[in-house]
Parts: C-alpha cells; sequence; structure tokens
C-alpha cells in the first residue's frame, strides 16, 4: 500500500475502543509498519503515576485516574505523526475526543464480548473487570460506550482477525475514508 504510506504525513493515528480488542498490539504493529511512534496512553500514566493503574483505581479511584488519562491522552497527541492507543474510557469524555480528532483519525477496534473476555480473562490488571460476572460486566460497559465509540471515524472489528490482518484492514479502510495522514 505505498500511495497511503507515501501520504501519511504528519497526522497522528489514534486507536481507541474497549479493552481487549486489541489497541497496543495493533498499534505496535501499525507503527512499526509505518515507521512511526507507537505510544500508549496507559503506559504514559503509569510511568508519570509511578504506579500501575490498578494501585492507581485502588489507592485514588476512577475520578483520579481520569484525570490523568485526560493529561496522558493531550501529551500523546500533542506531537504529529504518531500512532496513538488510548484506553478504552478515554473517549468517553468530550475533551479527549476533541484532542484525539484535532491529531488525526480516530479509529475504534471493537470485538464481540465473549471475545474480549477470552483475551483479558487472566489479566488481573484490569480493575473494571474485578468482578463475579465479568462477560455481564463487558456487555454493560460496551452498552453504556456504544455512543462514544460510535464518534470514531473508521471502526474496525477484530473479533475474527489476527493484529496483522487488523493493520491492513485498518490501512484499507483510512484510504477509502479518504483520510490523508
Amino acid at each position: 500500500m505505498p500511495d497511503l504510506d507515501t501520504r501519511m504525513g504528519s497526522r497522528t493515528i489514534v486507536l481507541a475502543g474497549f479493552m481487549g480488542t486489541g489497541k497496543s498490539s495493533v498499534g505496535r504493529r501499525l507503527a512499526a509498519r509505518l515507521g512511526r511512534e507507537f505510544v500508549d496512553t496507559d503506559a504514559l500514566i503509569e510511568q508519570e503515576a509511578g504506579t500501575s493503574i490498578t494501585r492507581i483505581f485502588a489507592d485514588r479511584g476512577e475520578t483520579e485516574f481520569r484525570t490523568r488519562e485526560k493529561r496522558a491522552v493531550a501529551v500523546a497527541v500533542g506531537e504529529k505523526g504518531r500512532v496513538v492507543a488510548v484506553g478504552g474510557g478515554a473517549i468517553l469524555d468530550r475533551e479527549n475526543l476533541a484532542a484525539m480528532k484535532a491529531g488525526g483519525p480516530v479509529v475504534c477496534l471493537t470485538a464481540r464480548p465473549e471475545i474480549v473476555l477470552s483475551r483479558v480473562v487472566h489479566d488481573t490488571g484490569r480493575p473494571l473487570l474485578q468482578g463475579p460476572q465479568p462477560l455481564e460486566t463487558i456487555r454493560g460497559l460496551m452498552a453504556e460506550r456504544a455512543d462514544a465509540y460510535a464518534r470514531a471515524d473508521v471502526t474496525i472489528d477484530t473479533s475474527d482477525l489476527t493484529p496483522d490482518e487488523v493493520v491492513e484492514c485498518l490501512l484499507n479502510a483510512l484510504a477509502d475514508a479518504g483520510f490523508r495522514l
């Protein structure tokens, strides 16, 4: 896909979506493919806080996490030409969404709830899933976030795709949508 690659320019590509949809793994591959820097806002938050997201939720609550997340999103999309993966709830905040869209296209990665659960079931670092019925929690959160996720410029279902296949779909979808990056 040399045509899209030569047009990438300085726009940032932002990967949003629910946990377990592949934002980090796809983001790393996409960045490598395009010769860009990959930035994960969750990693920025942990680095700045000096602790894990799980600890931030446990010790300081979700409000503190969302405040830190807003700063991390602004920093991540503040430099041009990156591939940025944001946390699953980042797109819920209108200021975050505006900052993301100002940087470049926002791509929402989705997956069926059962697939998400299978991808994250053994990850104890998911504070929002630490309850007795994680599949129901996933379904509920996805329903609550559906309108926010629909604000993305492009949506790709990763349920039955490898990360490399998602990268191909993503590049094609951006080209088809006419994004000059």
